[in-house]
């Protein structure tokens, strides 16, 4: 779904705390530019980038640059609602900053992943830089960019029905039925998904109702006794609505001190996981069936795992909207992270969680150059590139026994009690060892990076 984005220009007096741009080198004739011009390209800069998932020290820094290559000053403070641009205008303050300049504030909420169009906006602000591209062709360029549809409904259903499929494969459903099942309810679910999109922005009903349809999808399988593998066909296509990125770029905020805007984030996305689960129990509600206990998964042979694994990238960088001359990239590092991980639980007999961090600390470590070499954003390469190992199955197994908790007489049953306690701290160290483990090398990248800048002026 294509999202209209709505940019509100404000005055204010007062200036948020922000990141000073300096101007050392302006292009030739930047006094001359129009001001109007000039903030309108920074205004679509900034929403493009905030929008589609874009971590937010690179929106700053790309917002700086492309400043910077108009002759402009700015200051950046970005907040879940918006970002708000200090300007002072070529000639007005010189290179110090104001604290009288008028505040521009483009209203926006970074609810979206749109890989494709932050490397296109990445390549303006590129050119734009190296005095290739004139401003009024940048804006030409950065409004087709905001035109630009996302993936077409077609490749987005069939990439999310591959996806679940793959997704069952490495969970143990080899059945073909079965698999047959988790396809048609991702396929299903997709074209649900932007059907509803047409219809409303509220972007926690299209999660929702994708999961209703697949916890529906799973009640009747075992009502007509399709499979047995109910779990498995209810559950996989849930696992594709999980919103990675957003959890991701959440926790780097909280790790750069940007409390408020990470809280969001975070919170944002639990949003989506408690839509989804909700969806789930409603759909198997709906048929008279429940998530069943845990069964003993069947650990696929290595070459399945990785293929499986390879398509499930496969599937999340269309979802992601990833330019296909580049999805060879998250596949193959997604493959090797998936062989490690089995490689540490099979052979090595390690915890799920100790084996998720191992590949996602390759993930990351692989990921954070590339990223920046590619000029994608972080959050989605490397969440595309580990999808499969979300703890899925433990979140919504766990809210399920939560639900039957509550049920007259059930409460006092210890198993039941011990199940979910378990599914909660499984799901909880999976997904925080996942968590490190992509944005550590990630940090020391960027201050690596870092310094190598400082290093550079000093010289």
């Amino acid at each position: 779904m294509q999202t209209q984005i709505g940019l509100t220009t404000i005055l204010s007096n007062q200036t948020r705390e922000g990141i000073a741009v300096t101007s050392e080198e302006r292009r030739p004739g930047a006094a001359a530019l129009d001001v109007q011009q000039a903030l309108d390209a920074l205004k679509l800069v900034a929403a493009l980038l905030f929008a589609h998932a874009q971590t937010t020290e690179r929106t700053i820094q790309d917002i700086k640059r492309f400043a910077n290559a108009l002759g402009l000053t700015v200051t950046v403070s970005v907040s879940w609602d918006g970002i708000a641009l200090g300007l002072v205008p070529p000639g007005q303050g010189g290179g110090t900053h104001r604290t009288d300049a008028p505040a521009v504030v483009v209203s926006v909420t970074p609810t979206l992943v749109d890989m494709g169009k932050v490397a296109a906006v990445v390549s303006v602000i590129d050119r734009t830089c190296e005095r290739g591209l004139r401003l009024d062709a940048a804006i030409v360029a950065l409004q087709q960019i905001e035109r630009a549809p996302s993936v077409s409904t077609l490749r987005f259903s069939l990439m999310a029905g591959i996806g679940a499929m793959a997704l069952g494969v490495i969970f143990g459903a080899l059945h073909l039925i079965s698999l047959a099942l988790i396809g048609l309810s991702g396929f299903l679910g997709a074209q649900l998904r932007r059907a509803i999109g047409r219809l409303s922005d509220n972007t926690l009903v299209q999660p929702f109702a994708a999961a209703l349809l697949a916890g529906a999808i799973g009640a009747i399988s075992v009502r007509l006794e399709f499979t047995t593998l109910q779990r498995l066909v209810a559950v996989c296509p849930c696992m594709v609505l999980v919103p990675g990125p957003h959890f991701l770029n959440g926790a780097i905020d909280l790790l750069r001190a940007r409390i408020p805007l990470g809280l969001a984030r975070l919170a944002y996305a639990s949003l989506i996981v408690l839509a989804i689960s909700t969806g789930l129990l409603i759909g198997l509600a709906l048929g008279g069936t429940s998530l069943p206990p845990a069964a003993p998964s069947r650990a696929a042979p290595l070459w399945g795992d990785m293929v499986a694994a390879g398509v499930a990238v496969a599937a999340y960088g269309a979802f992601f909207s990833l330019p296909w001359r580049l999805l060879p990239v998250p596949v193959l590092v997604g493959m090797l992270a998936h062989g490690v991980h089995w490689a540490a639980i099979v052979v090595a007999g390690a915890s799920p969680a100790i084996a998720s961090m191992l590949a996602c600390l390759l993930v990351g470590t692989i990921m954070s150059p590339v990223a920046d070499r590619l000029r994608l954003p972080f959050a989605g390469l490397a969440f595309a590139s580990v999808v499969s190992l979300i703890p899925g199955v433990f979140l919504f197994r766990m809210a399920g026994g939560l639900v039957e908790l509550l049920e007259p007489g059930v409460a006092a049953r210890t198993d039941l009690v011990g199940t979910v306690v378990f599914d909660a701290g499984s799901a909880f160290l999976i997904t925080t060892t996942m968590t490190v483990g992509l944005i550590l090398p990630r940090m020391v990248n960027e201050w690596i990076s870092a310094r190598r800048q400082q290093l550079g002026r000093e010289n």
